[in-house]
């Protein structure tokens, strides 16, 4: 039979006749997957076995330093004095400061002082051209000797016309005009007295002299010029000894140093340079201004320094230490020491065994104040125990470490006064050893000096 003749239905269709078998294709998918999970598998074994590699390293590395000692460097837990203070920045002024103004007019004459000399109080150092004030004081004295004349000629008169007014001779009205002339004569030798006192003081003042005692400055008129009375600046004169420093402190704290400075009469106040770390002078505090500034919510207060070396000068900026108590017996570390954990503030205590091998332990403490590089601890170590200051990052409890003493810092003792600044605060102040040196600040030990971030900004206490 031909294909023409064979019926429609018995031909095969064109798509199966091209189609592969399906079997054939299954095993070929299933192949593939086989092949992909077991690459996957490989990966993660290997990153496994990576990672188990990296800990196991970190796990030996680890024991191999916890075996080994840590360096650190260690200080001793000290107890001594420690006075407890309000730090501020103030402004050295003069005692008592005069501008110095002739009261006459005339040429200055050659100057009687060196610039930058200290004078007494009455010690002359200018002089005004004095001869046209001698001549008006010699005016005023010949006009006196005039009418002192004329007033005795109306004496010897009156007496005269008195007795004749008692013979009968002249009459009342001209007694009483010769009278009234004696009355007229006495006036003007009053009013002649006074003009010599006028001329005498007009010349006395040609003489300028210093009103107190204090250090002189330049000169501000050069000899020669003409001076105008009570117009021209001559000179300035400031005393230094003693002298004032002026300085602030918020309203908030305000109270606690009235009532101190009514109960006790004299607050220490100490002066320090404007690193807050040499101390140049020790004064007291006079008394505060009667009322407080609105726009920054300060009050002004005055301390007063004898200044007998001449360490404050004026204008100065210094920073004040204002004493509010001392605490004879306080346990003072370094702020170095203290660490922040979950639990509080905690130190590194360094501990030495039977075999004289040192671990470090942490050891959680009670912070009292806390002010810069000093800090008073209320509990948690003894006086004398070793805690570490540097190297702490690097200890765990029980780790052997090797342990050296703290190295001074250059310039920054322990008796640098903690919290150095423009404004004011609670701060701490470590008494000076007998032994310190200025380079070292005024004692051995971790230094005091804070950090101020400008005028007006107050240190605050740090209670825990």
């Amino acid at each position: 039979m031909s294909i023409e003749g064979t019926p429609e239905s018995h031909l095969p269709a064109i798509s199966d006749l091209h189609q592969p078998p399906v079997h054939k294709r299954s095993w070929i998918s299933i192949v593939v997957y086989l092949v992909l999970a077991v690459a996957v598998g490989l990966i993660v074994w290997r990153v496994y076995q990576n990672q188990q590699a990296t800990k196991a390293a970190a796990a030996s590395q680890a024991a191999a330093l916890l075996g080994r000692p840590v360096p650190v460097q260690v200080t001793p837990v000290e107890q001594r004095p420690m006075p407890i203070f309000l730090t501020a920045l103030g402004t050295v002024t003069p005692y008592m400061s005069v501008t110095v103004k002739s009261r006459v007019n005339g040429e200055l004459l050659p100057v009687k002082f060196t610039e930058g000399q200290q004078v007494r109080k009455g010690q002359t150092i200018m002089t005004i051209d004095p001869r046209p004030y001698k001549a008006a004081l010699d005016q005023a004295k010949g006009t006196l000797a005039h009418d002192t004349a004329l007033l005795k000629n109306a004496q010897a008169e009156f007496a005269r016309y008195k007795a004749l007014y008692a013979a009968g001779v002249v009459s009342k009205e001209t007694l009483d005009t010769d009278e009234a002339n004696q009355g007229q004569y006495l006036g003007a030798i009053e009013a002649d007295k006074a003009a010599i006192e006028t001329a005498q003081l007009q010349l006395n003042w040609c003489s300028i002299q210093s009103p107190i005692d204090g250090r002189i400055g330049l000169r501000l008129v050069d000899p020669g010029n003409i001076i105008t009375a009570n117009t021209t600046n001559l000179v300035i004169i400031n005393q230094f000894q003693p002298i004032a420093v002026y300085f602030t402190l918020p309203e908030n704290e305000l109270p606690q140093v009235l009532h101190k400075l009514i109960t006790d009469k004299r607050m220490p106040v100490n002066a320090y340079d404007r690193g807050d770390i040499v101390k140049l002078a020790d004064g007291v505090l006079m008394t505060a201004d009667n009322q407080i500034d609105t726009t920054t919510g300060t009050d002004k207060l005055k301390a007063v320094f004898d200044n007998k070396d001449q360490a404050l000068f004026p204008n100065q900026f210094v920073n004040i230490h204002l004493v509010l108590e001392n605490r004879p017996t306080a346990i003072v570390v370094p702020s170095a020491a203290i660490q922040s954990g979950l639990d509080g503030s905690y130190v590194w205590v360094v501990d030495k065994d039977a075999k004289g091998v040192q671990t470090a332990k942490r050891q959680v403490v009670t912070v009292a104040l806390a002010e810069g590089q000093v800090t008073i601890l209320d509990g948690g170590v003894k006086p004398g125990q070793s805690i570490v200051v540097d190297g702490a990052d690097r200890l765990r409890n029980g780790q052997i470490v090797l342990a050296s003493a703290a190295r001074q810092r250059s310039g920054q003792g322990a008796g640098s006064a903690a919290g150095q600044g423009s404004g004011s605060g609670a701060g701490l102040f470590v008494p000076p050893p007998t032994n310190a040196t200025p380079s070292q600040g005024s004692a051995a030990g971790a230094g005091a000096t804070g950090e101020g971030k400008g005028t007006g900004n107050h240190h605050k206490k740090e209670q825990q």
